[in-house]
C-alpha cells in the first residue's frame, strides 16, 4: 500500500496559500493505520515521545500499547491555555509555523514521568507534518536547555530525533532541524 495516495489536500486553508495536507485518512482504516504505525515504530528510538496537539497525539498514544515499541511515556504539547499545570511546572514555547506565530506549552513532570537514560531524559519528537520546522525547533530547543530532578538527582534533557508521519519536501523543514537531531519521515510530498 502506497500511505501517500491515501493523503487529501486543501488549498488555501487556513489561509490564502497553504496547501495544508490532511493525514485524517490514514486513521481512518485498521489496516493502513497498523502499517504507518509499524513505521513509525520503527523509527522511534527514544522511550518518551513528545507529540504536538492536536494530530500529533493520534501517533504517541498508540506506541504504548504496542508490545514492540520502546515508548513508555508520552508528552502532550498543548496550544496556550490548554494544559493543566501546578506552579513552575509549565513551560511556553514561542513557535514560528510556516503560517504564523504561535504559543505552545508543556509540563517539566511529564517528562519526569519518564526514565532516563544514564544522566539525560531522552525524547523524540513525533509530529505529524514537517513543514518549515519552526514547531518542532522551538519545541526541542525549550527541552534541550531543561534540568529535570526526579529522586533526589538532576538529570539534562536531550532531543535525540525527530519523527514525523509527513514531510513536505520543498519547503526544507529538515534542514532546520538536522543541526538539532536526526529526522525521519515516512511519507515525503
Amino acid at each position: 500500500m502506497n500511505l501517500a495516495d491515501k493523503l487529501k489536500f486543501y488549498k488555501d486553508f487556513p489561509k490564502p496559500g497553504i496547501n495544508f495536507v490532511d493525514i485524517i485518512p490514514l486513521i481512518q482504516s485498521r489496516s493502513t493505520f497498523r502499517e504507518l504505525m509499524d513505521k513509525v515504530n520503527e523509527e522511534v528510538t527514544a522511550t518518551t515521545v513528545a507529540n504536538v496537539e492536536a494530530r500529533g497525539f493520534f501517533f504517541g498514544a498508540p506506541l504504548l500499547l504496542d508490545p514492540t515499541s520502546k515508548v513508555s511515556n508520552v508528552i502532550p504539547i498543548r496550544k496556550k491555555d490548554k494544559l493543566p499545570f501546578a506552579s513552575d511546572d509549565l513551560q511556553k514555547v514561542a513557535i514560528k509555523k510556516e503560517y504564523g506565530e504561535d504559543l505552545v506549552t508543556f509540563r517539566i513532570s511529564d517528562i519526569a514521568a519518564g526514565e532516563p537514560n544514564g544522566d539525560m531524559f531522552e525524547i523524540n519528537i513525533l509530529d505529524d507534518v514537517l513543514a518549515t520546522g519552526g514547531t518542532a525547533a522551538g519545541i526541542a530547543e525549550a527541552m534541550n536547555k531543561l534540568k529535570i530532578v526526579k529522586d533526589g538527582k538532576t538529570y539534562g534533557v536531550k532531543v535525540t530525533k525527530f519523527v514525523f508521519v509527513v514531510e513536505i519536501d520543498e519547503l526544507a523543514g529538515k534542514e532546520k532541524l538536522e543541526s538539532i537531531a536526526p529526522v525521519a519521515s515516512i511519507i515525503h510530498i
